[in-house]
């Protein structure tokens, strides 16, 4: 009549069924004329012999979960005895298929105490149980019920036990757990996927895997605390969450590594060569990421690797170049002048300059044209040099030593320059080579999980959602 509930944890189908006995009682016969007519009569069940027939597999706690009703008498001798009862029978669940499932729930009716020459029981249809006024569940969908005549012989007697076993046959109606687990589970792995496209320098990389990570936990254990604690069988559902948590559970290590590589810099690593071939010339040519400013090369017959090194060589010569064109000029620029100071010999252990003619005949002739014997600044003629030439040479004295301190501070900031490019350059390596394994995650945990979520679907025996 109905399935009240199938408790796959303890493995119990229990279901409203109606009986339906009948047998022929040849000390009931009466002749309808003697006794006024009456055709047929109700008897309560204890008056009159009636068949001890029971459920075998019962696990309800009286075992007998029928209504004791009366008993309908013919007058041919004829008897039917239709008791109600709410059933509560084993039923070994198969979750191999969850939530895609199929059960088959026997039960087993026979009687207690007579063999099979004493009570002999025969099925009153072959296509087994009546099901014309059977109530849907929402949960499952009734396929059939046929029943089976059986004898069995058992060790200790001769004689024959017979028993009639009814299968019912469910199908778990799937729209519940594919809106309820399926779908949450697959937003949240694409939430995970996601996860990879949000850059490193948010903070929240990381966190966000975790979370996903605990996420499916919760759903997991939702599907755990409806299953049966048994090692037979894992459930299909049980298998798609636990390659997602995989899939999840890998992709924070993956974070790890690309925040990793992040944050490297010069100070604290160096790149080694495999490292710099593969991240930053093989994937990128693979993935078909470059930086800007620099081009991706579309012949795909030569070696990408080489053609990478060599224009990364040439930009680094003509960086190198602009440096020195820059740093040559730096000092002439301050002052004014055209010439290159730094091709004068070595400084002093002092911080002083050592004599050089053609230095001391530039700045000397340079100070000239600034310099007057009144401390004017201004152009001044021929007649004037001799009377101030101790002065110039005091004044070339002090100006050597600033010119000194000069080239000396420039050169150090120069030198400072040089190395933070250098320190840049490494530093942006090391986050280009993170973007690489982000885009490579990416790609890989996202056809991982296109495909685990095809591979669950269509290994299922069916995908009715109803």
């Amino acid at each position: 009549m109905q399935i009240i509930d199938v408790d796959e944890k303890n493995q119990l189908l229990v279901t409203n069924v109606w009986l339906k006995l009948e047998w022929n009682d040849m000390n009931l016969r009466w002749n309808t004329s003697d006794y006024g007519g009456i055709k047929d009569l109700r008897i309560p069940p204890h008056r009159i012999w009636k068949p001890d027939v029971l459920m075998y597999n019962s696990a309800d706690e009286g075992f007998d979960g029928t209504y004791q009703t009366n008993v309908v008498v013919r007058n041919n001798g004829s008897c039917l005895y239709v008791p109600p009862g709410i059933f509560k029978s084993t039923c070994k669940i198969d979750i191999t298929w969850f939530p895609f499932d199929d059960q088959r729930c026997e039960m087993k009716f026979g009687s207690w105490t007579y063999d099979g020459f004493q009570l002999d029981l025969q099925l009153q249809d072959e296509t087994g149980g009546d099901i014309s006024s059977y109530v849907l569940n929402g949960e499952w969908e009734l396929l059939g019920v046929p029943g089976k005549r059986n004898e069995i012989y058992y060790n200790c007697c001769p004689e024959p036990y017979i028993d009639i076993t009814f299968a019912i046959i469910i199908r778990r109606r799937t729209l519940y757990y594919f809106f309820n687990l399926i779908i949450p589970c697959v937003l949240i792995a694409s939430m995970a996927l996601l996860g990879f496209t949000l850059p490193p320098d948010s903070g929240e990389k990381l966190s966000l895997g975790v979370t996903i990570l605990l996420s499916l936990t919760v759903f997991l254990n939702m599907v755990a605390e409806t299953m049966p604690a048994t090692s037979d069988a894992v459930p299909l559902l049980g298998t798609y969450f636990n390659c997602i948590m995989f899939m999840v559970a890998s992709s924070v290590v993956s974070t790890i590594l690309i925040l990793n590589y992040h944050h490297r810099n010069a100070d604290t690593h160096e790149m080694s060569e495999w490292i710099r071939v593969v991240f930053l010339c093989w994937l990128p040519w693979i993935l078909r990421m470059h930086r800007p400013g620099r081009p991706i090369i579309m012949d795909f017959t030569s070696t990408p690797c080489s053609d990478t090194s060599s224009e990364r060589k040439h930009q680094i010569l003509s960086d190198v170049e602009l440096k020195e064109r820059s740093s040559k000029s730096l000092l002439a620029n301050v002052l004014d002048i055209d010439d290159d100071f730094r091709n004068v010999r070595p400084m002093t252990p002092g911080g002083t300059l050592p004599h050089n003619p053609a230095f001391y005949r530039t700045v000397y002739g340079y100070l000239e044209n600034l310099q007057g014997d009144d401390g004017s600044i201004g152009p001044i003629g021929s007649t004037r040099m001799p009377d101030a030439v101790t002065h110039h040479t005091c004044i070339k004295t002090q100006t050597e030593y600033e010119l000194s301190l000069i080239l000396k501070e420039i050169r150090f900031i120069t030198d400072q320059l040089r190395k933070e490019d250098e320190e840049n350059d490494i530093a942006n390596d090391w986050k280009f080579a993170a973007m690489v394994v982000d885009r490579l995650c990416l790609i890989i945990f996202t056809m991982f999980t296109i495909l685990a979520t095809i591979a669950v679907l269509l290994s299922a025996p069916h995908i009715i959602v109803s």
